[in-house]
């Protein structure tokens, strides 16, 4: 019960150096691939799902914006892997780390707002002044809404850091109760362990879910500037 909450967000080391770009590059190989004409169920079921996903994230794109469409799949692809092998014991979370949604939605963000101002500058302005502001507020406008611009990565990487982080905080502090009461009550162990087992259940569907919203958002971005 004294082991530290946050040990498992530390980011792991082999003799002395950072073993997160390891953890990043693995789940892509856990990506399974065909070279038959004709496919099992798992590699046609995944085919399926990308399918589905391309297209509910794709339908409000232009020609300009569906040429995102690899791009963005295969970030949704990466943080839901990711985020589930997160969930198996004594493993790390890269995800868990701001600095790496930052390093990911940053970039992002940027091509966005950048294909934004190379394809119709004029509309990209105007979102900086709403039409008929009084004169005397053009400033502050200008200055909120430059604000706001600038804030836009820190939604999806805020979002995904904070939930992925309290699930784990949930599951390891219910998980440590539920050793602490097995040598004391077995019938409230049980019910805490049946807690434990719903919990976990439920961060699986978060896991996914907050992949697709960290990838809708992005959509989202480059849906406005393009």
């Amino acid at each position: 019960m004294n082991e530290n909450l946050f040990a498992s967000f530390i980011a792991p080391t082999i003799l002395g150096l950072p073993a997160a770009v390891l953890i990043i590059l693995f789940p892509p190989l856990l990506i399974p691939t065909s070279k038959y004409l004709i496919n099992n169920r798992l590699i046609t079921t995944q085919q399926w799902l990308i399918k589905l996903t391309s297209k509910q994230m794709m339908t409000m794109h232009n020609t300009k914006g569906r040429t995102w469409s690899l791009m963005l799949v295969s970030l949704i692809i990466f943080i839901a892997t990711t985020n589930l092998l997160g969930l198996l014991p004594h493993s790390f979370t890269p995800t868990t780390q701001l600095s790496m949604n930052l390093a990911m939605a940053i970039p992002l963000w940027a091509g966005t707002v950048i294909m934004g101002f190379r394809s119709k500058i004029k509309n990209a302005l105007a979102h900086f002044l709403p039409q008929g502001t009084p004169t005397p507020l053009i400033p502050m406008l200008v200055i909120i809404e430059t604000i706001s611009l600038l804030i836009q990565p820190m939604a999806p990487a805020v979002r995904l850091t904070a939930n992925i982080t309290a699930g784990h905080l949930l599951m390891h502090l219910i998980g440590s109760a539920t050793l602490a009461m097995s040598t004391i009550n077995l019938p409230s162990t049980l019910i805490i362990f049946t807690i434990l087992i719903l919990l976990t259940i439920l961060e699986i569907a978060v896991a996914l879910i907050q992949a697709y919203v960290f990838t809708l958002l992005v959509s989202l971005y480059l849906h406005d500037n393009t």
